[in-house]
């Protein structure tokens, strides 16, 4: 991390300074001093500086609301599209509409692909939809809620986890993909993450489009909640239907934002579930205007950019910066406690799955939330945790993997304070049937 005062160019564009280790501290004043904050990937982070132009553009808004309307928001929300197209290599500013968060944009799609269901005049009931087993869950509903519905069926990729190489995904997914096509049904709609959420593994999201590509699946959305700020996002390389990346989690912005990108501006039936009188003008228009609501988070785009640009390297800088500390971290947490990653470090972005000590004795889903609510309360440690189910055989397995985040408010020791919390439990003959109780 640089600690250059001096005016440089970042990016091709002139900055006061580069951030030090001072200034991000003073951007991230706000947060909760006391707590080791180590889950960037739920909600996010914003900087102050960023805070300070997001509320700029709701007093305007509050100060003269007709003008702000009629003169300020479009062009304004225009700008961020075009830096968005720009971050993800899209061909056309036509194909980036902005929305609340990534199940906004899942909604939106799958509203889009239930069509093929219900107008294609070649459906047979009981064709179907793949999707990753480890899918966001509200995801998972919208799908259910869009997809069975309508006639479909929906297949879920079991994948392995902990995960060893991307050739277990691959050759899960290729078996998906052939039950769909079974007994004479077509696969309609294929969900791919491209970073799952819990347990978080980057996906070879490439490769299995290319794959859905070769199988003739009509419509293909990739669901990257946590990739813009997080790894490198090429739309055109991935050759996706449809992508979306929340740019709250990991790109600076206030909460909410997200874009869904559409390979083909001009496909019809493509509309925001909240219908006003923008209908029927294009999805990236109908989204600007979805009614009387705070539009600030979607508008400071260019500022949040301003505020990656001035880190060393930029946001190419904090991606290597995040993954580097994060892999530091987890090495560090597996060494200390006798366990293993959840996947190979180059299959990790800026979050790292850590298994926690066997005799913890995680059993359930619902033992990983208490456990993570005492980390809270009693530790003053935030970081989520997964429930893996031990397969028939395993001796003494590890059934319990946290969730590390970095992000570069983050410091050495939020992640010692873990450390130090799990040994003290451990020491202490901590087990979760304490919960049971």
């Amino acid at each position: 991390m640089s600690s250059n005062n001096k005016s440089e160019e970042v990016n091709g564009k002139p900055n006061k300074h580069l951030l030090t280790p001072i200034d991000i501290q003073t951007e991230f004043a706000h947060h909760d001093p006391t707590t080791a904050r180590i889950n960037n990937g739920s909600f996010g982070s914003c900087p102050s500086s960023v805070i300070t132009s997001q509320q700029h553009y709701q007093l305007q808004f509050l100060q003269q609301p007709d003008h702000f309307y009629y003169n300020s928001l479009k062009p304004s929300i225009l700008r961020s599209r075009q830096i968005i197209k720009t971050l993800i290599n899209a061909k056309h500013v036509d194909q980036i509409s902005i929305v609340d968060n990534a199940t906004t944009a899942a909604a939106i799609v799958l509203q889009y692909a239930k069509w093929s269901f219900f107008d294609n005049k070649t459906f047979n009931k009981g064709d179907t939809a793949v999707m990753l087993h480890y899918a966001y869950g509200a995801v998972k509903k919208s799908v259910e809620a869009y997809v069975t519905r309508s006639g479909g069926c929906v297949i879920e990729v079991k994948m392995p986890f902990p995960v060893v190489s991307e050739d277990q995904i691959v050759c899960a997914f290729r078996e998906a993909l052939a039950e769909g096509g079974m007994g004479g049904r077509k696969v309609r709609l294929a969900v791919i993450d491209h970073i799952t959420s819990m347990p978080s593994v980057v996906i070879p999201v490439k490769k299995l489009v290319k794959m859905c590509r070769d199988e003739d699946v009509d419509c293909i959305f990739v669901d990257a909640a946590h990739a813009i700020g997080s790894i490198q996002v090429d739309v055109e390389d991935i050759g996706a239907d449809f992508y979306t990346s929340n740019l709250h989690k990991w790109l600076f912005c206030p909460p909410s934002i997200a874009f869904l990108y559409n390979r083909n501006p001009e496909v019809s039936n493509l509309h925001h579930p909240v219908v006003s009188h923008e209908y029927g003008n294009g999805l990236a228009i109908e989204s600007s205007w979805i009614g009387t609501r705070d539009y600030s988070a979607q508008l400071v785009v260019p500022e949040a950019l301003e505020f990656v640009n001035r880190f060393d390297g930029g946001l190419d800088g904090i991606m290597k910066w995040n993954h580097e500390k994060v892999v530091e971290m987890a090495e560090m947490l597996v060494k200390a406690w006798g366990t293993n990653l959840g996947s190979p470090l180059d299959m990790c972005s800026s979050m790292v799955m850590i298994g926690l000590p066997a005799c913890l004795g995680i059993m359930s889903d619902s033992d990983g939330l208490k456990l993570r609510s005492h980390l809270r309360e009693c530790y003053k440690v935030e970081v989520p945790i997964y429930y893996r189910q031990p397969k028939g055989g395993e001796v003494n397995p590890v059934t319990g993997y946290a969730r590390i985040s970095h992000q570069i408010y983050n410091t050495v020791d939020n992640y010692y304070r873990f450390r130090d919390a799990v040994c003290d439990l451990v020491n202490s003959g901590f087990t979760c049937k304490v919960f049971h109780g």
